[in-house]
């Protein structure tokens, strides 16, 4: 239970210390330092052998780069406009759609309908509502869905963390000429560096390697029960870390989301 929720916690803190950087960065050069650092780490761990790869098997390698540079770009921009707890509780409804869509179950259903209302509500219309940020957020979403169904492909058709690490390598190659254009056009400062590689290390390295472990001993329903509270503790980061305050219709929101999560799971698992 400590690990998952030092896991979380972690995640969280790296995107709320990445956002930092923004001023100085922007998204794309934060998001950029994040895929070299999560490249290093998971290229240490799968080591992968790409000569190796088939066709068959680099194919979905590089859509699963694609999408996983995508997502955190969408994500870290959605943070930069409407704040860190209203971007990841969007963005988790990526993995609640894969759930509910393989399930014909009326208490999934239910799950479905709370879930789009806590959207309702957070996307309701206000004179300062971001749609831009709130579009990307369901966008990063969209691509967590697409990282999971790819992830499952890759799995099966390349051992170990071979498939991940090649991807996560082929992203940080596409995103090296982006960090060099950003560290050019905004030079960086070495906090704004700091921070990136930080977001980088506490967003990336620390939680794969410490899931890695938890996954070992705790059942996956389980984790997945717990990971349904990452909204939560994006919106307390986001309120300590940053200063961003949320209002009672906004935690409305998130609770129907994380509500909708942990009863999905929670009945999958029985």
């Amino acid at each position: 239970m400590v690990a998952m929720f030092g896991s979380g916690l972690s995640n969280q803190t790296g995107a709320a210390i990445g956002s930092l950087a923004f001023p100085v960065l922007g998204p794309l050069g934060v998001v950029a330092v994040r895929q070299y650092v999560a490249a290093l780490v998971l290229v240490a761990v799968g080591r992968p052998r790409l000569r190796a790869f088939t066709w068959r098997q680099w194919w979905p390698a590089l859509l699963l780069a694609g999408v996983f540079g995508t997502m955190n770009l969408t994500l870290y921009s959605a943070i930069d406009r409407v704040g860190l707890g209203l971007a990841v509780t969007l963005e988790f409804l990526g993995p609640l759609a894969i759930a509910l869509a393989a399930s014909r179950r009326r208490l999934d259903a239910g799950c479905a309908v709370l879930a789009a209302a806590g959207v309702v509500v957070l996307m309701r219309p206000r004179p300062s509502t971001d749609y831009v940020g709130l579009g990307l957020g369901l966008v990063a979403a969209g691509c967590w869905a697409s990282y999971i169904l790819l992830n499952r492909l890759v799995g099966r058709r390349i051992p170990g963390a071979q498939g991940p690490a090649a991807a996560a390598c082929v992203s940080a190659l596409s995103f090296l000429p982006i960090g060099i254009v950003v560290a050019v056009r905004h030079p960086p400062t070495t906090g704004a560096v700091l921070c990136a590689v930080a977001a980088g290390v506490l967003s990336s390295a620390v939680p794969y390697l410490t899931d890695l472990l938890t996954l070992r001993t705790v059942p996956a329903q389980t984790f997945g029960l717990f990971m349904s509270v990452n909204p939560v503790l994006a919106a307390v980061v986001g309120w300590v870390v940053l200063g961003q305050t949320l209002g009672v219709w906004e935690w409305t929101g998130i609770g129907a989301v994380v509500a909708a999560n942990a009863v999905s799971i929670a009945r999958t698992h029985r």
